[in-house]
């Protein structure tokens, strides 16, 4: 009896043992990050969220640019993981390699029974209308680019009336009255970008000339580096790169510049305030889009149920969809901010029409 009553005890303690590792087995996928094969591994990832679980999954193709661009990609996963932390959206990206990655990546959120899927970037527009009209129960969204089917949304913004602006920023602060644009891959979006600059610097300092060359990629920092190299060694003291990734490359050039002497140069950041990621040491101010509030906006749509396709929204001045960072007093006198202010409300009253082509 006391053999029995000894192994009974050992079962019981072995058993209690099996119970407690089972209840340690969390699943923690609700905010992973999946990435395509060959994409970077130090994907960004968040501890599970105490928000209550939404029963909705939001995936995001980027484009070749790839979501630490530090810019345009960052900016729309950085509002997925913020609706993650709000509502308990479970949210993943696939990170393109290629062009060719775009329509499998979108496929395979679309397969997986995702409540949307997000194609960042106008590149990805072809791909798209091709997902979406094979899969016309689907609701998917694009970012800078207008695909004409009942089951996508499209945002796209006013981003020459931005670059107008800080364009003007441009012109009053050069002292060489050479300044330099660097465009990623020509496409209307990027020549919005280009246009919108020049015009702005025309505006105030008709002496001034603008350098216009491309990178032809978004993913090439070191490209951007060169390029940024010619631009300054030709008397250039201000860079607009409206480049994704290649743009990081200007940030490093003028950092190496400014830190062994000589003339200061600037860089004017894009899409973001990237101030935030280079410093206020060489970045004089920024062309902000905001990519992640209408990435989260129409996000927050298919959580609520009111997600419409079919509709396309213009995000410009007017709708704060872009423009300029509080942080740009550090850099820029009030005196040209206030004649920015000026700008801005002639362009938003209609009195100045900003070029886009």
């Amino acid at each position: 009896m006391k053999k029995l009553y000894q192994l009974s005890l050992v079962m019981l303690l072995a058993f209690t043992v099996i119970l407690a590792g089972c209840g340690n087995n969390n699943n923690n996928s609700g905010n992973a990050a999946a990435t395509n094969s060959g994409a970077a591994t130090n994907a960004p990832t968040e501890a599970p969220t105490d928000a209550p679980k939404a029963d909705v999954k939001i995936g995001l193709v980027t484009d070749v640019g790839g979501v630490n661009d530090k810019s345009f990609n960052q900016s729309a996963w950085e509002a997925l993981e913020a609706l993650n932390k709000e509502a308990g959206v479970e949210i993943k990206y696939l990170q393109s390699k290629s062009n060719a990655d775009y329509e499998p990546n979108l496929n395979q959120f679309v397969k997986g029974g995702y409540s949307l899927t997000w194609g960042i970037g106008f590149d990805l527009g072809d791909a798209v209308l091709k997902v979406a009209t094979e899969n016309p129960d689907a609701n998917l969204a694009i970012i800078d680019s207008v695909v004409e089917a009942p089951n996508v949304e499209s945002v796209t913004f006013a981003e020459n009336e931005g670059s107008f602006l800080v364009g003007v920023v441009a012109g009053l602060t050069t002292k060489t009255n050479k300044v330099g644009f660097i465009g990623g891959m020509e496409s209307p979006v990027i020549k919005r970008f280009e246009v919108g600059f020049k015009a702005g610097v025309e505006a105030v300092n008709p002496n001034a000339t603008v350098t216009i060359t491309y990178a032809g990629a978004y993913d090439k920092p070191d490209t951007g580096k060169s390029l940024a190299a010619t631009l300054y060694n030709d008397g250039n003291d201000i860079i607009f790169p409206a480049a994704g990734a290649t743009g990081n490359g200007v940030f490093n050039e003028a950092k190496s510049r400014n830190k062994a002497g000589g003339a200061k140069v600037w860089v004017i950041g894009v899409d973001k305030d990237q101030s935030l990621e280079f410093g206020d040491d060489v970045t004089l101010t920024s062309m902000i889009k905001r990519v992640d509030e209408a990435v989260k906006k129409v996000s927050q749509q298919v959580v609520d149920g009111t997600f419409q396709g079919g509709t396309t929204t213009v995000l410009s001045l007017k709708d704060n969809g872009v423009g300029l960072p509080e942080t740009s007093k550090a850099n820029v006198s009030a005196e040209i901010l206030a004649k920015v202010d000026e700008y801005s409300k002639q362009i938003i009253d209609g009195t100045i029409t900003v070029p886009s082509e």
